[in-house]
């Protein structure tokens, strides 16, 4: 079965750092959210996309293991994998490097639901485009 991955390349900010020039903990997962655009540009599963299907998919669950910090001026590599489930969700699995010296500084996943964009109603179900992205995909 195919894997879907990408990776981007995202230049640390001077207002993610505190001021000891350390980034904080909560910009990772931001970092996760630009990993999750990116993929979804390169396999067209952007949010506007699968918002043009009737559907939003709020985040609900994250999870970060922070191994090394980030500095102002460094650069991560945010690597981002696509784990394919049968359940009517997009689950993720990130792995997010230094630039420069290509260190592990962090790894974490994130899962997202189904919600209908008029009721907000969870969707039980992966809806038809999603299958039919997944087949595409040679997913299914």
């Amino acid at each position: 079965m195919q894997v879907l991955s990408d990776r981007a390349e995202i230049l640390v900010k001077f207002n993610e750092a505190d001021p000891l020039g350390i980034v904080w903990h909560g910009h990772y997962v931001r970092y996760f959210e630009d990993g999750r655009e990116a993929f979804g540009n390169k396999y067209g599963l952007r949010y506007l996309d699968i918002y043009a299907h009737g559907y939003t998919v709020p985040v609900v669950s994250v999870e970060c293991n922070f191994k090394k910090s980030l500095r102002y001026g460094d650069s991560v590599i945010v690597e981002t994998r696509y784990v394919n489930t049968a359940a009517a969700k997009l689950r993720f699995e990130y792995t997010l490097y230094n630039a420069a010296t290509r260190d592990i500084v962090a790894t974490g996943s994130t899962v997202q639901v189904f919600l209908d964009k008029d009721k907000s109603e969870l969707q039980l179900v992966a809806p038809d485009f999603f299958q039919h992205w997944k087949k595409e995909h040679g997913l299914i």
